[in-house]
């Protein structure tokens, strides 16, 4: 049985086979404040956990409040896993379509990024799986990297080349479209193109502050750029949600670059990287960082208050406590 929401439904595409014992343990947890702010935002007696591990490269990662459990894309093992905390983790779908990035909708339905569908695919209530949107001007999409929704019920979604580029996270095929970021909108199906290469390369993960009055967007440059630019760009939130303006430099991570992000209540952007997790202040100055023993990919908040930070890194993940809640928008419940 699989719920969403507060309904009941069968599911029958999801077969629950555990593929890894419930083996959580603790590791010392290394910070580096470099901001005195961030001593606030963190818990001196909250360890880092190891959940799992055993995969190839996780992203994807939303939290089920109402069901008390973690979704992950698995993504070259083309499934989905989920995992809580008193059965481990199981396989929620197989041959999900190279799944990347995941959020809930205003009805709390899945919205799953496709690689391999070229797709935006949302989970309904029974657990049937639609394809939302496949093509832009009569052309396919690329590869849906991203997804992010507007307390107004528009999707939001990243449409990179980099799912098309090899058969290890999606099948190499043809691109048709510009790398962009797109608004749709499901209550009358249109959708539209928010940025061009001009403002993006490669458009990754995606954050809206607390009052959605700025987005923020990774770019990773271009799939075929040897030595991209890769930072954390800022943009306003113009004509009543339906244009964006100002694109600016907000930070740039390093080592390594931003890939997933989220924002805190106070709106500080917490990034993944090469060494871990980064906190942004608003500002776009850097607050501190937490470690990980592996490059982190994406990370998102859950837990019973929020406060719980999942951390995507590699083939395992990894939660820590923080004294902070993840923004809570209508879409996210």
């Amino acid at each position: 049985m699989m719920m969403f929401g507060a309904i009941f439904l069968q599911a029958p595409f999801v077969k629950a086979k555990i593929v890894s014992v419930h083996r959580s343990h603790f590791i010392e947890t290394r910070l580096e404040v470099v901001d005195p702010r961030f001593k606030k935002l963190v818990l001196f007696n909250a360890q880092l956990e190891q959940l799992f591990d055993g995969c190839r490269w996780l992203e994807g990662p939303v939290w089920f409040g109402d069901q008390m459990r973690l979704l992950v894309s698995d993504i070259p093992n083309d499934r989905i896993l989920a995992w809580d905390e008193a059965s481990g983790l199981s396989v929620f779908r197989h041959r999900a379509g190279f799944p990347n990035g995941q959020t809930r909708d205003h009805q709390g339905r899945l919205l799953t990024c496709s690689h391999g569908k070229r797709a935006l695919l949302r989970t309904e209530h029974n657990g049937r799986v639609t394809s939302l949107v496949d093509s832009y001007e009569g052309q396919p999409l690329n590869t849906p990297n991203d997804v992010v929704v507007k307390s107004d019920g528009t999707i939001w979604f990243s449409d990179p080349h980099y799912g098309l580029v090899n058969d290890y996270e999606g099948v190499r095929r043809a691109c048709w479209q510009p790398p962009s970021i797109y608004r749709f909108d499901p209550s009358n199906g249109s959708i539209t193109a928010m940025t061009s290469v001009e403002d993006v390369r490669g458009p990754n993960g995606l954050a809206f502050s607390p009052d959605e009055s700025l987005l923020y967007v990774v770019d990773t440059g271009a799939a075929d750029d040897v030595a991209p630019v890769r930072e954390i760009r800022l943009f306003d939130v113009t004509d009543g949600g339906k244009a964006l303006s100002a694109g600016r430099l907000f930070h740039q991570v390093t080592p390594g670059n931003a890939d997933g992000i989220r924002v805190d209540e106070d709106g500080n952007l917490w990034s993944s990287a090469g060494d871990g997790v980064h906190c942004i202040a608003p500002s776009g100055n850097l607050l501190g960082k937490i470690f990980t023993p592996k490059v982190v990919g994406n990370l998102c908040f859950g837990g019973e208050y929020g406060n719980r930070l999942f951390l995507c890194c590699w083939d395992s993940v990894y939660s820590i406590h923080l004294n902070t809640r993840g923004v809570q928008h209508v879409a996210t419940p």
